[in-house]
C-alpha cells in the first residue's frame, strides 16, 4: 500500500488534512483568561512546535503556566460530507479546545491523543475558529513530566520544557458509522492473528467487517463477519506456509521487517460504509531460560538509550527526522532503543515498524507520590498502551524508570505495591509482551532485571557478567547508585538480565560546560573506550542483552555516540562492528573454566585472525 505521513499510522482513512503551519499564540502568565474572547493574541506560532523552541519561532523558555492558540479554518466541500472529527496528537498538559467559541473537548495527559466531533460547531460557510488554552504548571512535580525541567535552566539530566501544542493537529472526515479503534495480536504458534474493532455509531442489522490482508501485492486473508455489538473480536488465520524458509519470510524482525498490510471495510450488503488502511505483523515475543525470545529463538539485545530531543525543536520532529534517527541508530549496528522518559510520536514507531528496531518503551515519570500521581500516571499510562499497542516493534513496557515517582520504594509498602500495581496491570492490558516493572533497580516485580551500571572498566563489566553465575552472584551484592537491585522478596535469579544503561562516555570538545558518565579526551579515545567496553560486553554470557548511553547529546549532556545535530563523533563503522559484535583487535581471553565467584583476571592483547 501506499506509504503516506498520516499522523494514525496504524489507522488510516483517505480524507483528512493536517492543521499545522502558523497559528495566533499568547502568554497568559497570571491565567487571568478564561474564554477565548477574553484572549489577546499579539503573536504567532509554529505549530506544533512548543514556544520554548527556536522552531516555533518564539523561543521562549521561561515559566508559562498557561498559553493560547487560535487559527482558522476553511473546509473544502468533500470535508463536508461527513461527520468531522478535530485530532490533537498530544497537548501538553491539560488542554481545553473552543470551536467557534463553543467548548468541543477537555483533555488531561501531556503524551496523548484526543479528539472531538466537531461537525455541529461548524458555521455554515464552512469555516470555523480553533481556540486552545493550554495549562502546564511548570513547577508541578506530581504529574508525568518526563525530562522536563522544573528549574529555569536545564540542570544535570533535565531538559527545557514543553508547554501546549507538541505533536500534529488535524482533521478527519468519517462517516457516522465507523470504525473508531482497532488492535492486532500476532499469534505465532496458531499462524493467526487476533483482531479488535470497536465501532461508533447507529449499527444496522446486516452490517459486517470486512477484513482483508496483504504481503505486498499477494492476498494472504479474505474474511467477511457480522457487526453484532460495538466491539467484536476475530482470530483471522493464515494458511501455515509449512516450509521453514516461506515461514521466515513472513515473519518480522529487524532483520527482515515484513509488514502486512490490511484493508478493514464496514459494509453493508455491497455498500462500503467506512474504509480504513492499516498494518500488522506475524512476530513473537517473550522469555525462558534467562533470555530473551523473537519469533521462538533466543535474541540477543543490543539496544541504545534514544531521549528524542532536537536542537530547535526539542521533543517535535519533522517525519524525515524521525526516519533518520531510525536508520542512524541501526547504521550504528544497534537492533533496538530504549526509548527514555518520553511516549515518542507515532510517527517513530512507524519507521520502526517499517525498518525494523525493536523498541522498549516507557513511561514520562512524575517526581511525587501522592493519590493524584497515582491517578494521573495510571490513566495516562492506560491510553499509551491501547494507542500503540498493535506496533509490532514494541517489545517491552516500562512504567518507571529508577524509582522515580517512588522515592521510598525501599521502605515504603505502599510504593512497593503501585509498582506490583502497575505492572500487573500492564501485563493484564498486554499479555504478549514483557514488562520492567522499574528499570534501573529496587525491582519488586518484573519480567527482565534491568541493571544500571555505569562502571567504566571493560575488565570489570566483563567479570561481572560473563557468566550467568557470575552475574547472578554480581547483583545480589552490586550497588549501582548506592540501590539495591532487588528488594526482598524477588530474586534476580529467575529473570534475564538486560544491561539497560552503560557507557555515557561524554566527548564534547567545544562545550565546555557539559557532562556524562565519564569523559573521552578527544574522538579516538571515544570510539577505544566504546570499542573496549562492547568487547567486553560481547563476550558476557550472564546477560540477555544491553542498551548503551546514548544515541545523540541532548542539551548539557554530552554522552552520545551522535553530537545533537545528529552528525556522528567519529567513524560510524567501527562503532557498528563493536555493537554487532564483531571481533577486533583486542579481545579478551575467555577462561575455558571460569570461576563464577574468584572471576578470571586473564586480560591480554591480541591481533584480529
Amino acid at each position: 500500500m501506499k506509504d503516506t505521513t498520516h499522523p494514525r499510522p496504524l489507522l488510516r482513512r483517505e480524507h483528512w488534512r493536517d492543521l499545522c503551519g502558523t497559528w495566533r499564540f499568547a502568554f497568559d502568565p497570571a491565567a487571568a483568561w478564561h474564554q477565548p474572547e477574553d484572549v489577546v493574541f499579539d503573536r504567532e506560532i509554529q505549530v506544533p512546535y512548543p514556544p520554548e523552541s527556536i522552531a516555533s519561532g518564539i523561543h521562549d523558555t521561561g515559566f508559562h503556566p498557561v498559553v493560547w492558540y487560535s487559527t482558522r479554518v476553511q473546509l473544502e466541500p468533500h470535508e463536508r460530507q461527513g461527520r468531522l472529527l478535530l485530532h490533537f496528537g498530544a497537548v501538553d498538559y491539560r488542554a481545553k479546545v473552543w470551536v467557534n467559541g463553543r467548548m468541543a473537548v477537555e483533555h488531561r495527559g501531556g503524551h496523548i491523543p484526543f479528539y472531538a466531533d466537531i461537525t455541529e460547531l461548524i458555521g455554515e460557510d464552512g469555516s470555523f475558529e480553533i481556540t486552545v488554552r493550554a495549562e502546564d504548571d511548570p513547577h508541578d512535580l506530581a504529574k508525568p513530566r518526563g525530562k522536563q525541567d522544573w528549574m529555569l535552566e536545564p540542570h544535570e539530566i533535565w531538559y527545557p520544557r514543553t508547554t501546549g501544542i507538541w505533536q500534529p493537529v488535524w482533521i478527519e472526515v468519517v462517516p457516522e458509522t465507523r470504525i473508531a479503534r482497532l488492535s492486532w495480536t500476532p499469534h505465532l504458534e496458531r499462524w493467526e492473528f487476533g483482531l479488535e474493532i470497536a465501532v461508533i455509531g447507529p449499527l444496522k442489522p446486516g452490517l459486517q467487517v470486512r477484513v482483508r490482508m496483504y504481503d505486498g501485492e499477494r492476498l494472504l486473508a479474505d474474511d467477511r463477519y457480522g457487526v453484532l455489538q460495538i466491539e467484536t473480536f476475530r482470530r483471522i488465520g493464515l494458511a501455515d506456509p509449512g516450509i521453514d524458509d516461506y515461514r521466515n519470510d513472513l515473519l518480522w524482525s529487524p532483520e527482515h521487517p515484513n509488514l502486512l498490510d490490511a484493508v478493514i471495510e464496514l459494509v453493508d450488503g455491497d455498500t462500503v460504509i467506512d474504509r480504513v488502511e492499516s498494518y500488522t505483523a506475524m512476530r513473537s515475543v517473550g522469555i525462558a531460560a534467562n533470555r530473551f525470545y523473537l519469533n521462538g529463538r533466543p535474541y540477543f539485545l543490543r539496544m541504545v538509550l534514544d531521549q528524542g530531543y532536537w536542537p530547535e525543536s526539542l521533543m517535535t520532529a519533522t517525519d524525515d527526522e524521525l526516519r533518520r534517527d531510525v536508520e542512524l541508530t541501526k547504521m550504528l549496528g544497534f537492533n533496538g532503543a530504549r526509548k527514555h522518559q518520553k511516549i515518542e510520536n507515532p510517527r517513530w514507531l512507524y519507521w520502526c515498524d517499517r525498518l525494523g528496531l525493536l523498541v522498549w518503551e516507557e513511561m514520562p515519570s512524575p517526581y511525587r507520590f501522592t493519590s493524584r500521581t497515582v491517578d494521573r500516571l495510571v490513566n495516562e499510562w492506560v491510553e499509551v498502551i491501547k494507542r500503540d499497542y498493535s506496533h509490532p516493534c514494541i517489545v517491552a513496557w516500562v512504567p518507571f524508570n529508577e524509582s522515580w515517582g517512588v522515592p521510598d520504594l525501599p521502605s515504603n509498602p505502599a510504593h512497593q505495591d503501585y509498582v506490583r500495581a502497575l505492572y500487573h496491570l500492564t501485563k493484564t492490558l498486554d499479555p504478549s509482551r514483557p514488562v520492567i516493572g522499574n528499570d534501573g533497580w529496587e525491582h519488586v516485580a518484573t519480567d527482565m532485571i534491568a541493571v544500571h551500571d555505569y562502571t567504566t572498566d571493560p575488565r570489570e563489566i566483563y567479570e561481572r557478567y560473563r557468566t550467568l553465575e557470575a552475574a547472578q552472584f554480581s547483583l545480589n551484592r552490586f550497588l549501582p547508585g548506592g540501590r539495591t537491585i532487588t528488594l526482598p522478596g524477588f530474586s534476580v535469579d529467575e529473570h534475564p538480565i538486560v544491561l539497560s544503561e552503560f557507557g555515557g562516555i561524554a566527548y564534547a570538545p567545544r562545550e565546555a560546560n557539559t557532562w556524562g558518565y565519564s569523559r573521552a579526551t578527544d574522538e579516538e579515545a571515544l570510539r577505544n573506550e566504546y570499542v573496549a567496553l562492547l568487547e567486553a560486553l560481547n563476550q558476557c554470557q550472564g546477560i540477555a542483552g544491553f542498551c548503551y548511553t546514548q544515541l545523540t547529546d541532548t542539551f548539557q549532556e554530552a554522552n552520545g555516540l551522535l553530537y545533537m545535530d545528529r552528525r556522528p563523533k567519529t567513524d560510524i563503522e567501527p562503532i557498528a562492528r563493536a555493537t554487532r559484535g564483531a571481533r577486533h583487535a583486542r579481545e579478551i581471553d575467555l577462561d575455558p573454566n571460569p570461576d563464577p565467584y574468584g572471576y578470571s583476571k586473564r586480560w591480554r592483547q591480541r591481533s584480529k585472525a
